[in-house]
């Protein structure tokens, strides 16, 4: 019998695990992972968490029995992986829980900027408003710049190309298929700025892709364009989109993620002090609340992901994951 911890959990998945992984010594905990949960799970051998649980090496440091992390998203970089592999901890994502999900979600966001969603809703606040106020752009034989076309990316072209749109994409890897079904055409990563009336991100956060788009090369992107980010914050230089949408040189952003997001769901604890925060975080979070602001802005919490079929899937892999490891089977979705 192993003991598994489960945190950030929602209400209805705690049956669902307890009928699982009954046979376990289980912890179910509704929060994230912090501090003063700590000592209760310094016998615990498998953790699963979201991504508001930060797992450091200081974390990893009081949690000596430790052998696993299953994250319950794509993305893992709220785990330090490499202090994880030096203790020799095993580390497993979901990748590929929300390839449908994640990529109906962006063609909606590129389809509220594009028909001018917000100003409709500005307008109808008014006494009277004329159409050509609001007048936005369809979608058919504009071009969408994909970075990234690992399982969403492919998809987000797949719907692409039934909205008619031409489709450039920029990866280490083509893909033949999507050239061959869907006319994609890979090009560099500044031709698909300069070129793409919509660009979208697509790739996992890394020190390699930090700032992906950023000062320099986001004055490349063609006036008036607008970039979708859903797949982490950190790709896109906050400072460097402000200044962008400030000369219009972007004609607007869909943001599910952004650098200062973690502030933005702490704020409560900037105001009592229960938690400190530096000052980098703090201007990120401001930088966030800037572009709050702006009317061609659009922002969301986080949520591309969150459909029940999506979440469900989410679940039956991670408990899936948990079994075949305490099995001793070899996992696909093992990243560390």
């Amino acid at each position: 019998m192993a003991r598994i911890a489960f945190f950030e959990l929602e209400g209805w998945e705690e049956p669902y695990i307890k009928r699982e992984l009954g046979d376990h010594d289980l912890i179910l905990e509704r929060n994230p992972l912090t501090p003063e949960y700590l000592k209760e799970l310094k016998d615990v051998d498998v953790l699963s968490v979201f991504i508001y649980s930060r797992i450091d090496e200081e974390v990893l440091s009081r949690l000596p029995k430790l052998r696993a992390i299953v994250t319950r998203s794509t993305g893992f970089d709220h785990i330090d992986t490499n202090a994880c592999r030096n203790r020799g901890i095993a580390v497993f994502n979901v990748p590929a829980y929300g390839t449908s999900t994640v990529a109906e979600f962006i063609m909606l966001l590129i389809l509220m900027l594009m028909r001018r969603i917000k100003d409709v809703e500005r307008a109808l606040q008014q006494p009277r408003f004329t159409v050509t106020e609001v007048r936005g752009h369809e979608l058919a034989g504009k071009t969408i710049g994909i970075i990234g076309t690992g399982r969403i990316g492919s998809y987000v072209a797949k719907l692409a190309h039934a909205f008619g749109m031409k489709i450039l994409a920029y990866d280490i890897r083509e893909n033949e298929e999507l050239k061959t079904r869907y006319g994609v055409r890979y090009v560099d990563l500044d031709t698909l700025l300069s070129s793409s009336d919509t660009i979208t991100l697509h790739v996992p956060y890394t020190p390699q892709t930090h700032h992906l788009i950023n000062r320099n090369n986001i004055k490349k992107v063609k006036k008036g364009a607008i970039i979708v980010n859903t797949a982490r914050g950190g790709l896109i230089e906050t400072e460097a989109l402000i200044e962008a949408l400030e000369a219009g040189i972007v004609g607007g952003a869909a943001l599910d993620v952004v650098e200062g997001e973690w502030v933005l769901r702490e704020e409560n604890d900037i105001v009592h002090g229960s938690r400190s925060f530096s000052p980098e975080e703090l201007r990120k979070g401001l930088e966030v609340h800037l572009l709050m602001k702006y009317p061609n802005v659009i922002l969301t919490p986080h949520i591309a992901y969150n459909t029940w079929e999506a979440v469900q899937r989410i679940l039956d892999t991670t408990i899936k994951t948990i079994k075949g490891f305490l099995e001793g089977k070899e996992m696909p979705n093992r990243v560390v």
